[in-house]
């Protein structure tokens, strides 16, 4: 799945649609933990999650300083995060990772991008380019471990 947030030219909708890629990814986090076989992988992806709630905490603030509703759930596209999920339990622990993997692609993508809204304060800007640097060690570790596997 390609995502398109990050390519928002309002600011309001960049964080609105962080919000829901962040709860949309908190959703595949937990059927990922759930369908591992692996209670050590599992382990390891329920503290990548917490990364996740933090942002979602920092978004939810960035959102009541915008007066914006911030969301609190996921939208469509959880389907296709946690659906990838449930197709790769079939096939095993590296499989899952991997559909792990391809959804937190997306979130690096968004998160590059929105450290180059020209909206976003330095503060903002900061944030975001920290939340790429977690996606990225989520999608390292997750590919290097399905490798392995």
């Amino acid at each position: 799945m390609v995502t398109m947030v990050g390519n928002e030219s309002d600011i309001k909708d960049l964080v609105k649609n962080l919000l829901f890629l962040e709860h949309d990814a908190i959703a595949a986090y937990d059927s990922c933990i759930e369908r591992l076989n692996s209670r050590e992988l599992a382990g390891k992806i329920a503290v990548f999650k917490e990364d996740h709630l933090e942002h979602v905490q920092v978004l939810t603030e960035t959102a009541r300083e915008l007066g914006i509703e911030a969301p609190t759930e996921g939208d469509m596209k959880q389907m296709l995060t946690t659906g990838k999920i449930a197709l790769a339990d079939m096939m095993g622990d590296a499989a899952i990772l991997m559909a792990m993997k391809t959804n937190e692609d997306d979130t690096v993508t968004a998160y590059e991008r929105a450290a180059r809204h020209e909206d976003a304060i330095p503060a903002l800007k900061a944030f975001f380019m920290k939340a790429r640097q977690d996606e990225e060690k989520h999608r390292a570790w997750m590919e290097t471990t399905a490798n392995t596997l």
